[in-house]
């Protein structure tokens, strides 16, 4: 179906989906790497982990998920009695696009006694066929969580996977994956960057290259970035991540400075959600995320298990 959509200003797009969304019984929820208009605009703006937990919590019948694909995905698995729509369906992960169930379920006949531990940056039906999910800030202790003598296949991120393996101290099978935004991130723009602001404190995703990790000060995940800028002393910070985390962090902090370390770390999926779009979901109802149930029962119960395990500071 065809819908001829008005083309609103900014100021009345924030009115029209403020009214449309009561309307709709809808909750807009926004990732840290939305733009900025998108995140002012949401309910709710954290990591995709953070907000499929808020949709399966919110009242509200509908979930309009700011975001890329997986994480409605994830979303519509936590939150099974609500609707769950993204604005633009072409919006995809490439790092979850290079593991696919058909690789994993041969993999798995490789190794049929491994623990599969997955990145929440994943296809349902990824999540399906692996043993416990994990994001970038509890990925330490559910890898710890896993009996010593078992074997561990970590997918899709080889990047996130070293850094786990390092600060776990455990041996692991790594997917060959990784985010293309990030690896865009090199360490020579953490050495540029320390260059020019001299002292600024380095905090970087760990999806991002060993070497780069090497030179931080840090490594978390987005919500891990927010609260590290949020409680360090420091006034300037050189953040290694998808650049849209920088909305939010100089919203929050206003008396501090923050500098990509790299102006190109920007993840074009990311960026297709305009507040167009969530206008266009909210008068169309169109993007529905289904999941089967047949996928949807055994992703559940590796992601309900992720949820159980705490996040680690460090």
């Amino acid at each position: 179906m065809h819908y001829n959509y008005t083309l609103f200003s900014e100021m009345n797009y924030f009115d029209e989906i403020t009214r449309l969304k009561e309307r709709q019984d809808a909750v807009i929820l926004a990732h840290n790497y939305q733009v900025g208009e998108v995140q002012d605009i949401a309910d709710f703006v954290g990591d995709s982990l953070e907000l499929s937990i808020i949709a399966s919590k919110v009242e509200a019948r509908r979930i309009i998920f700011c975001g890329v694909h997986f994480m409605a995905e994830t979303a519509s698995i936590l939150a099974s009695d609500k609707e769950v729509y993204l604005p633009v369906l072409t919006a995809g992960c490439p790092m979850a696009n290079m593991i696919t169930p058909q690789a994993l379920g041969e993999k798995k006949k490789e190794l049929p006694d491994a623990a599969v531990v997955c990145y929440v940056n994943s296809s349902a039906e990824v999540k399906s066929l692996s043993d416990i999910c994990c994001t970038s800030s509890n990925a330490v202790n559910v890898v710890n969580s896993i009996d010593r003598d078992k074997e561990i296949l970590f997918i899709p991120d080889m990047y996130l996977g070293d850094y786990i393996r390092k600060k776990s101290g455990r041996d692991m099978l790594l997917w060959n994956g990784y985010c293309p935004t990030h690896a865009r991130i090199l360490p020579e723009d953490i050495i540029k960057q320390k260059e020019i602001h001299v002292g600024a404190k380095v905090v970087v995703h760990p999806e991002c290259r060993p070497s780069v990790i090497e030179l931080a000060d840090a490594a978390r995940s987005t919500s891990g970035i927010l609260e590290y800028c949020r409680e360090t002393d420091s006034r300037e910070f050189i953040i290694g991540t998808e650049v849209g985390i920088l909305h939010r962090l100089k919203k929050e902090n206003p008396q501090k400075e923050f500098y990509p370390a790299s102006i190109h770390a920007v993840c074009p999926n990311m960026k297709k959600t305009t507040l167009a779009d969530v206008y266009n979901i909210l008068v169309s109802l169109n993007n529905r995320i289904t999941v089967p149930d047949e996928i949807a029962v055994k992703a559940r119960n590796a992601v309900e298990l992720m949820v159980n395990i705490i996040p680690t500071k460090d």
